[in-house]
């Protein structure tokens, strides 16, 4: 474990000022249900699958790729072909070719006024990369100025965003003036697999696609960034795996990780708060299944209603890997943040990542 300064507060503040977010136009989880029988194998998985999705706290996921009529093709972008799922080379073309138009929706939705002031672009994705990347793309779309100091977070898996909010905070804090572009997303549902494991499966019920953007600068306005923490189970480092394969990439999702993740909070969890008990506390948790939220609520011993942003998040566009935590933020910052509190995400390792927050103007 690793801890930095306690408090919130210390001279040189850097402030998440607001949080943009963007969604592609295909709403896909229903169809995804509709789909999974042909996966798996044998009666007694198809009811388990079925339990589940209607036990997942999903209403609705978002997508890329649109449907397709025909009966032996999932999308129309013709990656999922029965018996004929496409390559990885075939999967970071469609990534390319959307990433930029979504990218680019969250930073308008974020409102970015002067974008000649930015100084830093932090972009982060685990589910796509091309070279030049989307970090140049976005320079040239928006505007920016060539030069804009450039850092690409990626392979990181959900946990990303924290990274790359504790790395603007850094860069604030050591250059006062500075004014940093974070831009996260993630095209989950390009990493579908045809395969029959159930476990595997079932992780492809939670994803969906999504893009935040966020502006971190010294200028005292939304959030002030605290202290970050860092927490690993290096025994469960198996549980969560994301690799590379010949057929896009491959995530491994153990149903242990979140009596795992539940455990290593009620150990550890106290340390999190920024000086405070957890029922006076904001929590912005990445929704990372129903499940994951029902184990940092029991791990934490929080109130019913503390994770109410996240499950909300988790309802209306599934689990958007490093995205999501900062769509949790938005929603935060919308309905407006009355107490400090702390923002955290999993992901492999088994790693936890936080960082605290306080309202800018308390």
């Amino acid at each position: 474990m690793t801890v930095e300064d306690r408090g919130v507060r210390s001279q040189g503040n850097a402030y998440l000022n607001a949080i943009g977010t963007a969604l592609p136009e295909h709403e896909v989880h229903e169809l995804f249900v509709a789909y999974a029988p042909r996966l798996l194998g044998n009666d007694r998985d198809l009811r388990l699958f079925r339990r589940m999705a209607l036990r997942s706290g999903i209403e609705r996921r978002y997508s890329v790729l649109g449907p397709d009529p025909r009966a032996d093709r999932l999308d129309d972008a013709g990656l999922y072909q029965n018996g004929a799922f496409a390559d990885t080379a075939a999967r970071m073309a469609v990534f390319e070719a959307h990433a930029l138009g979504l990218a680019t929706r969250a930073v308008a939705a974020l409102g970015l006024e002067r974008p000649n002031d930015v100084t830093h672009l932090i972009v982060v994705s685990c589910t796509g990369l091309y070279a030049p990347g989307l970090d140049l793309a976005l320079i040239e779309r928006l505007g920016l100025a060539d030069t804009v100091e450039r850092t690409v977070v990626g392979f990181m898996g959900c946990y990303a965003a924290i990274n790359a909010l504790r790395l603007a905070r850094h860069i604030v804090r050591g250059t006062p003036e500075a004014r940093v572009l974070v831009v996260s997303i993630e095209l989950c549902t390009l990493h579908l697999q045809e395969t029959s494991d159930l476990e595997q499966v079932l992780s492809f019920l939670l994803f969906g696609d999504g893009c935040a953007a966020a502006l971190v600068s010294g200028e005292r306005a939304g959030l002030c960034l605290g202290s970050s923490t860092t927490l690993l189970d290096r025994s469960a480092a198996d549980l969560i795996t994301w690799r590379i394969g010949a057929g896009g990439f491959d995530m491994r999702l153990g149903g242990e990780v979140p009596q795992r993740l539940g455990a290593v909070l009620a150990a550890h969890g106290r340390e999190l708060p920024p000086d405070r008990s957890v029922h006076e506390t904001s929590w912005a948790v990445h929704p990372g299944g129903r499940s994951v939220l029902d184990a940092v609520e029991r791990g934490l011993a929080l109130l019913p209603d503390q994770l109410s942003a996240s499950r909300a998040v988790l309802c209306r566009y599934g689990n958007m890997s490093s995205a999501s935590v900062l769509f949790v933020l938005e929603a935060l910052l919308r309905q407006g943040v009355e107490s400090p509190g702390c923002a955290m995400s999993f992901g492999p390792g088994l790693s936890l990542e936080a960082i605290r927050f306080a309202p800018a103007d308390a």
